[in-house]
Protein backbone atom coordinates (compact mmCIF):
# COMPACT_ATOMS: atom_id res chain seq x y z
CA UNK A 1 0.00 0.00 0.00
CA UNK A 2 1.28 3.60 -0.71
CA UNK A 3 2.21 5.96 1.39
CA UNK A 4 0.89 9.88 0.84
CA UNK A 5 2.47 12.67 2.62
CA UNK A 6 0.38 15.79 2.74
CA UNK A 7 2.37 19.41 3.42
CA UNK A 8 -0.53 21.75 3.63
CA UNK A 9 -0.93 25.04 6.07
CA UNK A 10 -4.68 25.14 5.88
CA UNK A 11 -6.52 23.19 7.51
CA UNK A 12 -9.74 22.32 5.94
CA UNK A 13 -7.47 21.65 2.57
CA UNK A 14 -4.94 19.48 4.35
CA UNK A 15 -8.06 17.32 5.67
CA UNK A 16 -10.26 17.24 2.43
CA UNK A 17 -7.26 16.05 1.11
CA UNK A 18 -6.56 13.39 3.58
CA UNK A 19 -10.20 12.12 3.02
CA UNK A 20 -9.59 12.01 -0.39
CA UNK A 21 -6.35 9.94 -0.67
CA UNK A 22 -7.72 7.46 2.40
CA UNK A 23 -11.32 7.06 0.49
CA UNK A 24 -8.34 5.98 -2.80
CA UNK A 25 -7.25 2.87 -0.32
CA UNK A 26 -3.82 5.43 0.15
CA UNK A 27 -2.29 5.23 3.81
CA UNK A 28 -1.24 8.98 4.28
CA UNK A 29 0.31 11.24 6.57
CA UNK A 30 -0.29 14.89 6.68
CA UNK A 31 2.22 17.93 8.31
CA UNK A 32 0.49 21.80 8.68
CA UNK A 33 4.11 23.43 7.72
CA UNK A 34 7.22 22.76 6.05
CA UNK A 35 9.70 21.91 8.95
CA UNK A 36 6.90 19.43 10.36
CA UNK A 37 6.50 18.09 6.79
CA UNK A 38 10.36 17.35 6.30
CA UNK A 39 10.31 16.06 9.61
CA UNK A 40 7.56 13.21 8.43
CA UNK A 41 9.23 12.62 5.16
CA UNK A 42 12.10 11.92 6.86
CA UNK A 43 10.71 9.73 9.11
CA UNK A 44 8.36 7.72 7.08
CA UNK A 45 10.02 8.06 3.43
CA UNK A 46 6.55 8.44 1.42
CA UNK A 47 6.03 7.26 -1.68
CA UNK A 48 4.27 10.43 -2.71
CA UNK A 49 4.78 14.06 -1.71
CA UNK A 50 1.71 16.81 -2.16
CA UNK A 51 3.17 19.94 -1.53
CA UNK A 52 1.85 23.36 -1.12
CA UNK A 53 3.73 25.92 -2.15
CA UNK A 54 3.35 28.67 -0.37
CA UNK A 55 3.54 28.04 3.79
CA UNK A 56 5.21 29.53 7.43
CA UNK A 57 8.18 28.59 8.59
CA UNK A 58 9.51 26.72 4.91
CA UNK A 59 8.11 27.57 1.60
CA UNK A 60 7.00 24.86 -0.73
CA UNK A 61 9.81 25.54 -2.90
CA UNK A 62 12.60 25.54 -0.48
CA UNK A 63 10.76 21.84 0.86
CA UNK A 64 11.03 20.81 -2.62
CA UNK A 65 14.14 21.28 -2.98
CA UNK A 66 15.05 19.80 0.08
CA UNK A 67 13.32 16.38 -0.62
CA UNK A 68 14.77 16.61 -4.04
CA UNK A 69 18.51 16.64 -2.52
CA UNK A 70 17.59 13.54 -0.24
CA UNK A 71 15.69 11.33 -2.67
CA UNK A 72 15.99 11.63 -6.79
CA UNK A 73 12.88 9.19 -7.08
CA UNK A 74 10.15 10.11 -4.64
CA UNK A 75 7.38 11.88 -6.40
CA UNK A 76 6.88 15.59 -5.65
CA UNK A 77 3.36 17.21 -7.32
CA UNK A 78 2.80 20.87 -6.05
CA UNK A 79 -0.22 22.90 -5.14
CA UNK A 80 -0.57 26.67 -5.44
CA UNK A 81 -2.71 29.14 -6.74
CA UNK A 82 -0.78 30.75 -8.86
CA UNK A 83 -1.08 29.40 -12.61
CA UNK A 84 2.00 31.56 -13.94
CA UNK A 85 4.30 29.68 -16.53
CA UNK A 86 7.30 31.01 -14.78
CA UNK A 87 6.32 29.01 -11.23
CA UNK A 88 5.47 25.97 -13.40
CA UNK A 89 9.31 25.77 -14.73
CA UNK A 90 11.20 26.83 -12.22
CA UNK A 91 9.12 24.20 -9.72
CA UNK A 92 10.53 21.47 -12.50
CA UNK A 93 14.04 22.59 -12.54
CA UNK A 94 13.48 22.39 -8.57
CA UNK A 95 12.74 18.64 -9.43
CA UNK A 96 8.89 18.74 -8.81
CA UNK A 97 7.20 15.78 -10.91
CA UNK A 98 3.60 17.41 -11.52
CA UNK A 99 1.54 20.62 -10.89
CA UNK A 100 -2.09 21.73 -9.74
CA UNK A 101 -3.76 25.12 -8.88
CA UNK A 102 -6.07 25.57 -6.68
CA UNK A 103 -9.36 25.03 -6.70
CA UNK A 104 -8.60 21.89 -8.21
CA UNK A 105 -10.93 18.73 -9.04
CA UNK A 106 -10.26 15.98 -6.80
CA UNK A 107 -10.64 13.85 -9.74
CA UNK A 108 -7.79 15.88 -11.76
CA UNK A 109 -6.12 15.59 -8.90
CA UNK A 110 -6.02 11.92 -8.32
CA UNK A 111 -5.74 10.93 -11.93
CA UNK A 112 -2.22 12.98 -11.88
CA UNK A 113 -1.25 11.12 -8.50
CA UNK A 114 -1.88 7.95 -10.29
CA UNK A 115 -0.24 8.91 -13.78
CA UNK A 116 3.01 10.17 -12.05
CA UNK A 117 2.65 6.88 -9.74
CA UNK A 118 2.08 4.74 -13.08
CA UNK A 119 5.77 6.45 -14.76
CA UNK A 120 7.91 5.84 -11.73
CA UNK A 121 6.52 1.83 -11.42
CA UNK A 122 7.03 1.56 -15.28
CA UNK A 123 10.90 2.74 -14.58
CA UNK A 124 13.68 0.34 -15.46
CA UNK A 125 16.08 -0.85 -12.74
CA UNK A 126 17.91 2.39 -11.37
CA UNK A 127 21.15 2.88 -12.73
CA UNK A 128 23.43 3.76 -10.46
CA UNK A 129 26.71 5.10 -12.47
CA UNK A 130 27.11 6.13 -15.43
CA UNK A 131 30.58 6.75 -17.24
CA UNK A 132 31.34 8.02 -20.59
CA UNK A 133 34.51 10.05 -21.84
CA UNK A 134 36.30 11.10 -18.39
CA UNK A 135 32.75 11.89 -16.64
CA UNK A 136 31.28 9.67 -13.83
CA UNK A 137 27.97 10.35 -13.19
CA UNK A 138 26.84 9.38 -9.33
CA UNK A 139 22.80 9.31 -9.86
CA UNK A 140 22.48 8.41 -6.12
CA UNK A 141 24.25 11.28 -4.78
CA UNK A 142 23.37 13.48 -8.03
CA UNK A 143 27.45 14.04 -8.24
CA UNK A 144 29.38 14.53 -11.66
CA UNK A 145 32.94 14.63 -12.31
CA UNK A 146 34.69 15.32 -14.88
CA UNK A 147 38.25 14.31 -14.98
CA UNK A 148 39.05 16.39 -11.47
CA UNK A 149 36.53 18.65 -11.54
CA UNK A 150 32.54 18.69 -10.19
CA UNK A 151 30.31 19.35 -12.84
CA UNK A 152 27.04 21.12 -11.37
CA UNK A 153 23.71 20.22 -12.54
CA UNK A 154 20.10 20.47 -11.82
CA UNK A 155 17.99 18.08 -10.66
CA UNK A 156 15.93 18.49 -14.04
CA UNK A 157 19.02 17.91 -15.67
CA UNK A 158 19.72 15.03 -13.55
CA UNK A 159 16.59 13.43 -14.26
CA UNK A 160 16.73 14.26 -17.91
CA UNK A 161 20.00 13.00 -17.87
CA UNK A 162 19.08 9.46 -16.01
CA UNK A 163 16.21 8.95 -18.04
CA UNK A 164 18.10 9.32 -21.59
CA UNK A 165 20.96 7.06 -19.99
CA UNK A 166 17.98 4.40 -19.33
CA UNK A 167 16.64 4.61 -22.64
CA UNK A 168 20.00 4.91 -24.63
CA UNK A 169 20.40 4.14 -28.16
CA UNK A 170 16.78 4.96 -28.36
CA UNK A 171 15.05 7.71 -30.54
CA UNK A 172 13.24 9.76 -28.37
CA UNK A 173 10.48 12.30 -29.29
CA UNK A 174 10.12 15.92 -27.44
CA UNK A 175 6.72 14.94 -26.22
CA UNK A 176 7.44 12.02 -24.62
CA UNK A 177 10.80 13.66 -23.38
CA UNK A 178 8.21 16.42 -21.73
CA UNK A 179 5.38 13.48 -20.50
CA UNK A 180 7.92 11.19 -19.16
CA UNK A 181 10.70 13.39 -17.39
CA UNK A 182 8.66 16.59 -16.62
CA UNK A 183 5.56 14.95 -15.72
CA UNK A 184 3.40 17.34 -18.34
CA UNK A 185 1.04 15.90 -21.21
CA UNK A 186 0.39 19.68 -22.19
CA UNK A 187 4.03 21.81 -21.64
CA UNK A 188 3.84 24.93 -22.94
CA UNK A 189 6.73 24.27 -25.36
CA UNK A 190 9.08 21.84 -26.66
CA UNK A 191 12.17 24.33 -26.56
CA UNK A 192 12.47 23.50 -22.84
CA UNK A 193 13.41 20.17 -24.14
CA UNK A 194 15.63 21.55 -26.85
CA UNK A 195 17.49 23.91 -24.41
CA UNK A 196 17.80 21.12 -21.89
CA UNK A 197 19.69 19.05 -24.47
CA UNK A 198 22.07 22.15 -25.22
CA UNK A 199 23.23 23.07 -21.80
CA UNK A 200 23.42 18.89 -21.21
CA UNK A 201 25.65 19.47 -24.67
CA UNK A 202 27.79 22.05 -23.18
CA UNK A 203 28.47 20.56 -19.93
CA UNK A 204 29.28 17.55 -21.21
CA UNK A 205 30.01 16.67 -24.35
CA UNK A 206 33.50 17.70 -25.35
CA UNK A 207 32.78 19.53 -28.35
CA UNK A 208 29.36 20.78 -27.67
CA UNK A 209 29.47 21.77 -31.43
CA UNK A 210 30.10 18.38 -32.68
CA UNK A 211 28.26 15.84 -29.75
CA UNK A 212 28.71 12.41 -30.06
CA UNK A 213 26.64 11.60 -27.16
CA UNK A 214 23.23 13.46 -27.13
CA UNK A 215 22.36 13.21 -30.26
CA UNK A 216 19.70 15.43 -32.71
CA UNK A 217 17.21 12.89 -34.81
CA UNK A 218 15.88 15.24 -37.05
CA UNK A 219 12.52 16.03 -37.34
CA UNK A 220 11.85 13.64 -34.22
CA UNK A 221 13.25 14.10 -30.93
CA UNK A 222 16.91 13.35 -29.51
CA UNK A 223 19.00 10.05 -28.65
CA UNK A 224 21.33 9.28 -26.22
CA UNK A 225 24.47 6.91 -27.64
CA UNK A 226 27.27 5.90 -25.19
CA UNK A 227 29.44 3.64 -27.29
CA UNK A 228 31.82 1.32 -25.79
CA UNK A 229 30.98 2.97 -22.65
CA UNK A 230 29.16 1.79 -19.73
CA UNK A 231 26.44 1.99 -16.89
CA UNK A 232 26.28 0.41 -13.63
CA UNK A 233 22.99 -0.94 -12.10
CA UNK A 234 21.18 -1.51 -8.92
CA UNK A 235 20.30 -5.14 -8.15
Amino acid sequence: MEKILIVEDDRATRKALQQLFESEGYLVEAAEDGARGLASFRASRPNFVVLDLRMPKIGGQDVCKLIRKESEDVPILILSGSAAEVDRVLLLELGADDYVTKPFSPKELLARVRAVLRRTRRTPAAIEHLYFEDIVVDFRRMEVVRGSATVALTPQEFKLLKYLSQNQDRVLSRDQLLNDVWGYNSYPSTRTVDSHILTLRQKLERDPSNPVHFLTVHNVGYKFALGAQRCSQSV
